[in-house]
């Protein structure tokens, strides 16, 4: 079971106006919704901020294991964060092998580099970006591989630069749009409840779904 809420945020609304530019602010908002006790993995709690190229329109999607009580978001900004009352519901993923469907994805395609010291000791790896679009689309094909699903066909948009206030981050986003098949439903399931890639608290994993 998951929880689909969609938020219109107040495009006039101070606060709102700073978590558009601010994703990792934007996610510590959102968790105000499960309570003091719950962490971001307890809820698998995913999001993206869709803003409307023509009218400014901000709408939030925000996808979780755990129901959201989203009162702290109709108080916020002095009561005007939020242009329209939340919505949430509850979908049941019942999803079957070979079944087509359409997915919007935004994320943050990354490899991990192996860094050494001067002795040759390993030590952390860290990631590094993937700024080529055939690159891209490999890492989505090489996780479809991964999560139980194939890519039919794919495009890429809104290619971007963020950078996080926490710690300096940048990240590189970009959001995939396609069709894919999938082909292990069991473990797509579960890519659908966790998410697909890192950097999921700065609003990159949340893998939606319609019919195709």
């Amino acid at each position: 079971m998951i929880y689909l809420s969609q938020l219109t945020l107040n495009p006039s609304n101070r606060m709102a106006q700073r978590e558009s530019h601010n994703p990792y602010q934007l996610h510590r908002t959102l968790m105000n919704g499960f309570g003091d006790n719950i962490k971001r993995e307890d809820a698998n709690l995913l999001h993206r901020l869709e803003i409307h190229p023509h009218t400014g329109g901000m709408t939030l999607l925000a996808q979780s294991t755990v129901e959201p009580n989203w009162r702290a978001l109709v108080d916020a900004g002095q009561g005007h964060y939020l242009l329209s009352p939340p919505k949430c519901k509850p979908i049941d993923l019942r999803l079957e092998d070979g079944r087509a469907l359409r997915f919007r994805l935004v994320a943050n395609p990354t490899v991990k580099k192996v860094r050494r010291d001067e002795n040759g000791k390993r030590r952390n790896s860290n990631r590094v970006p993937l700024v080529h679009e055939e690159k891209q689309i490999k890492w989505l094909y090489d996780k479809g591989e991964l999560y139980g699903f194939k890519v039919i066909n794919v495009g890429i948009s809104q290619i971007r630069k963020q950078n996080v206030r926490k710690k300096d981050i940048t990240i590189y986003t970009v959001q995939f749009d396609g069709l894919l098949q999938i082909t292990e439903a069991e473990k797509f399931i579960e890519a659908v409840q966790t998410g697909i890639g890192p950097a999921k608290a700065f609003g990159c994993g949340l893998l939606s779904l319609a019919p195709a």
